[in-house]
């Protein structure tokens, strides 16, 4: 364990990870193994994965037919790229996807991951408007605080300030409208429901861009950053609306909402509304291999089916042949164990779980549909007062991770949206009693906090 240590510290670079935490000796956190809503860490330690790695295994782990189709199809042809040949996995899970997609979505480009579906969905849509004789169509209108990626393009598309900034200047043509958070709403806080303002504003820096310069609008059926900000009823249909006035694609960022996540197979279902385009990865393979997708329209395909044009983008990896295999036994396992039923029927379970939680003063919303919610913490329930910089680096780095980790429950705080959340993904496994350790493991977390950073 102490060599393992050792060369983690000197030789592996964490992701979105502040590296000197470990510089003076730290330990870095190890995870050795995962079965079922479970993981087990480097000394033993079992934790319910509360956000199902990132958003990801949505079937659990320790799944031996996902590790058998990986096997087998690694044994037959281990790789081929798809750049103007196919293999039998990748046509069989692009009709698949496609039979499964809503309306007429039935073209589907692999990628290798979230950010590089969100890239291709960028792309598609300029060399589509460009095909069809609009080539001033380039820009993109997405929403504040919304994260859709780090590629630089779809950085670029990604409304958070602070991961924006270090790598500006970025590719121009990106402006972000309102989100959605009712809860810190200062259009309609004080209005008896949503007056939609937010969706307007979509229309508002149409207009302000320029409605023949702008090429697509993305956004996230419930948007993760910010804890899990849910649309207003009306909201995704106003904003349908907009996009066909001025010719803009709608694309529908579902790289976390997709495949159960919402209790559908895609969350523009859940939500009501047909896009022009899903972006998806993540639960696709419930991480068992890396594989993203881009399912777009047969209209937005046409221009690139005949003659000598060609979408003149791809990627190696993209639809490998084992991540292939992988996605079409993860879909089996959805199909066999009734995945999406089972989050339908206990959905409501854990959000009466958590709306529990509100007796404690630190928790001012709980918010989320499906096994996708946020619990955003406030220093007065009564005002909605938030916390002090200071005062969140505290609570989101300092007291909620070692909290929520001595009580057997791994999610995620963070702070990225302007207040601290935390971020609930559980594995769509997860039945009552799981839901019952994650209300008991935040509950005491909270408690902790609350008597930690409240007066």
């Amino acid at each position: 364990m102490n060599d393992l240590q050792e060369q983690a510290r000197r030789h592996l670079w964490l992701h979105f990870s502040r590296m000197g935490a470990y510089a003076e000796g730290a330990e870095v956190p190890v995870i050795v193994r995962g079965e079922g809503p479970h993981v087990w860490d480097a000394h033993g330690r079992r934790y319910l994965d509360g956000l199902s790695g990132l958003f990801t295994v949505q079937v659990g782990y320790g799944r031996p037919e996902l590790a058998r189709a990986a096997a087998a199809q690694a044994e037959d042809l281990a790789y081929f790229p798809l750049w103007g040949y196919a293999h039998p996995k990748a046509v069989e899970l692009a009709a698949r996807l496609a039979s499964l997609a809503p309306g007429d979505i039935d073209r589907v480009f692999f990628t290798s991951g979230g950010s590089g579906s969100v890239e291709s969905a960028w792309k598609l849509a300029r060399q589509y408007f460009r095909a069809i004789g609009q080539p001033q169509r380039t820009k993109v209108i997405s929403r504040m605080s919304a994260y859709h990626g780090t590629s630089m393009g779809a950085l670029s598309i990604t409304g958070i300030p602070a991961l924006r900034n270090p790598f500006e200047p970025l590719v121009p043509g990106g402006s972000r409208a309102a989100n959605t958070n009712r809860f810190r709403c200062s259009w309609c806080a004080e209005a008896p429901a949503c007056t939609l303002a937010c969706a307007d504003d979509i229309e508002t820096q149409i207009l302000r861009a320029g409605p023949e310069t702008v090429a697509a609008v993305f956004l996230e059926p419930v948007q993760n950053a910010g804890g899990a900000i849910m649309p207003a009823e009306g909201y995704f249909a106003r904003v349908r609306e907009i996009c066909d006035r001025y010719g803009v694609l709608l694309v529908s960022d579902e790289v976390i909402c997709a495949f159960g996540r919402l209790g559908t197979m895609f969350g523009c279902e859940r939500m009501g509304f047909q896009p022009d385009i899903i972006t998806c990865a993540k639960g696709l393979t419930s991480g068992y291999a890396p594989l993203g997708a881009m399912l777009a329209s047969e209209r937005l395909a046409a221009p690139f089916l005949e003659g000598t044009a060609s979408f003149t983008h791809g990627f190696t990896f993209a639809g490998h042949p084992v991540s292939c295999a992988v996605a079409l036994a993860n879909l089996d396992v959805f199909d066999r164990d009734d995945v999406l039923g089972h989050v339908r029927r206990h959905e409501g379970e854990l959000r009466a779980r958590l709306e529990g939680l509100a007796d404690l003063p630190i928790v001012g919303e709980v918010r989320g549909t499906g096994y996708f919610y946020g619990i955003e913490l406030v220093r007065d329930q009564a005002t909605r007062a938030g916390f002090t910089p200071e005062e969140r680096e505290a609570l989101v780095r300092g007291t909620l991770p070692a909290e929520l980790a001595k009580a057997g429950l791994l999610c995620r705080a963070d702070d990225r949206g302007g207040q601290p959340v935390v971020q609930l993904a559980p594995p769509l496994i997860c039945g009552p009693e799981e839901l019952d350790h994650m209300e008991q493991a935040l509950r005491s977390a909270l408690l902790a906090a609350t008597r930690a950073h409240l007066p």
